[in-house]
């Protein structure tokens, strides 16, 4: 297990084993070369920080404000730290800040050049310098996302040379990517580790970069940043576009074509108990035929406690847990009924049962008001012994409200707790006490669901509806959904599909970008909704009223970050991108 690894040789490789040790004795040393290729991985991204990317989008809310409010209110600048500092510890930036990106990125050309000056060779070897060609393409596939255009740097700086560097083009970003990526699939193996490089796992961030190079962000030629100079650096500016969506959709194929992933479960339709169950269970092991990579983070930060642990920051506040990443009202709405038909609270059914016959991954994502969840802690569970969350108000013979023990104002943990109504059920283990027990289940970093999604996304783009609709039906009866109607085509079906994937994929940190590259973010970003749910004196039946809990706006400028003013300090060379 790559944990293991990591956790061996963490002592070492923090004291940087070349001060300690003479170029030779590591760069000869296949043990050393492992293990010094092991610390690049630590760079690797994941989901499971208190704060998730998810809130800075249209998935979540963090309820603690630790420094996302001013993205989701498009007031961040080049001097902004909160998320933007190479040390910033809590928002789910913390790997993929300029400064940490490019540090990894050097330790990658280190690797290179020291493996040609000493030669060492083997299968070994060619194994580890397929994953270094990976691990440089992901490095750059962050700062792409982010940033667009960036410097690239192939070689490890020393103190003489030159450090003023101007950035690429999007489109050279974007072809130095996919040729690390292409060089890392011919040296690594068809399976292996789920937790290291294999070629599948190249192959599918290929088809991640190559689908984002054909969407619209990057092919809008500035139009949202009037009067920038060098849109050249945040768009393609020539060049058939038809032509990246089939290098989006074969990409796509290629990694299919490997018949080595499948969805986890299969594609046969289930019922719904069997569906929800299903989707639950996709990430609550260690390791299934649909994943094609994934990380160990559960001993980072020296388990203190900002160490990833997903149930104590997203579980209701009233098991002792925090609430941190809340789903929005717009997330849960996005959820069909069971009939494939839009939930509305405009319908009277509806509004009456909101939380009644909707689509079976709602139940496996969002814990809700009156949803059964896990046996409540020793002091709590007098008050509630069927683990039924609460997030409404009961009123009182005096017309005053007693809170529920999963509100904010709650018995249990009010400074804790969630501003929406809900919280979030995926990705955590009912089987443990997440107040004093860390869930050890690995981030998926990729995973078959997302390459079959990003394929009926070039398809749709391609015109071949027939064919996304045969790969999109499939995750839906996996999900316990019917079809998709083939009398749904052309934009009624690409909403279908965007809404699709917006549930298959939430919180896994693909809404983000989706709502940028899509071109769609004005339309999403909206003050964020819960519901207020109220019971009145000796009644049962709860009414329920939509409110707003966060203030949002969007300004263009956000699509893209800034680059920080210290960066822009440093190298004179750097042009800033629009809006900062």
């Amino acid at each position: 297990m790559l944990v293991a690894l990591l956790t061996s040789c963490s002592d070492f490789l923090a004291l940087d084993p070349l001060d300690r040790y003479s170029d030779a004795a590591v760069w000869t040393d296949t043990e050393l070369v492992t293990s010094f290729v092991n610390n690049i991985y630590l760079g690797q991204q994941y989901g499971f920080h208190a704060a998730m990317l998810s809130s800075l989008c249209d998935e979540a809310m963090e309820v603690w404000a630790w420094e996302s409010q001013p993205v989701v209110q498009s007031e961040i600048n080049p001097s902004y730290l909160g998320i933007l500092g190479p040390d910033f510890w809590i928002v789910s930036f913390r790997n993929i800040t300029w400064n940490n990106l490019y540090k990894n990125i050097r330790a990658c050309n280190i690797f290179f050049e020291n493996i040609e000056k000493y030669g060492l060779e083997g299968d070994e070897i060619d194994r580890l310098t397929g994953e270094v060609y990976f691990l440089r393409g992901y490095f750059y596939y962050w700062l792409m996302s982010f940033w667009g255009g960036v410097p690239l740097i192939d070689h490890a700086y020393t103190p003489t040379d030159e450090f003023l560097v101007e950035r690429n083009t999007l489109e050279e970003t974007v072809q130095f990517i996919v040729d690390d990526l292409d060089a890392a699939a011919r040296l690594l193996p068809l399976t292996g580790d789920k937790a290291r490089a294999t070629k599948g796992a190249a192959l599918g961030f290929k088809a991640r970069v190559l689908l984002y190079a054909a969407s619209d962000l990057f092919n809008s030629n500035g139009s949202w940043a009037p009067g920038y100079s060098r849109t050249e650096l945040i768009s393609y500016t020539g060049g058939d576009r038809t032509a990246r969506w089939q290098a989006a959709k074969t990409a796509a194929k290629e990694v299919m074509e490997l018949n080595i992933y499948d969805l986890y479960g299969g594609t046969a339709m289930r019922p719904v108990e069997e569906a929800i169950e299903n989707y639950a269970n996709i990430f609550l092991n260690h390791g299934t035929e649909e994943d094609i990579m994934f990380s160990y983070y559960d001993n980072v930060n020296n388990n203190e406690w900002d160490s990833p642990s997903p149930g104590l920051f997203n579980g209701p506040n009233g098991y002792h847990n925090w609430g941190g990443n809340t789903p929005l009202g717009q997330m849960v709405d996005s959820y069909e009924m069971i009939d494939g038909t839009q939930f509305d609270w405009n319908n009277p059914v509806h509004r009456a049962n909101p939380y009644e016959n909707r689509y079976p991954r709602f139940y496996a994502t969002v814990l809700y008001n009156g949803s059964k969840w896990r046996e409540r802690p020793d002091d709590v569970i007098g008050s509630d012994p069927e683990g039924i969350v609460q997030t409404g108000f009961y009123e009182n013979a005096d017309g005053s409200y007693t809170a529920g023990l999963d509100t904010r104002q709650g018995p249990v943990e009010d400074w804790n707790g969630t501003y929406t109504g809900y919280y979030m059920r995926k990705f955590i283990d009912p089987s443990i006490d997440h107040q004093y027990e860390r869930q050890k289940l690995p981030w998926r970093q990729m995973r078959y669901a997302e390459i079959i999604l990003n394929y009926a996304e070039a398809c749709l783009e391609l015109r071949e509806e027939d064919e996304a609709r045969t790969w999109l039906n499939r995750i839906r009866a996996r999900a316990g959904m019917p079809g998709i109607p083939a009398s749904e085509t052309g934009q009624a079906l690409k909403e279908r599909y965007r809404n699709e994937r917006k549930i298959e994929l939430a919180y896994e940190q693909h809404r983000y970008f989706d709502i940028r590259r899509w071109m769609i973010a004005p339309e999403v970003i909206k003050n964020a909704r819960g519901v207020d749910i109220r019971y009145p004196y000796g009644s049962h039946i709860p009414t329920y009223s939509i409110i707003e809990v966060q203030d949002r706006s969007w300004n263009n400028k956000v699509y893209l970050l800034p680059i920080l003013l210290d960066e822009m300090n440093r190298n004179e060379l750097l042009v800033q991108n629009p809006g900062y």
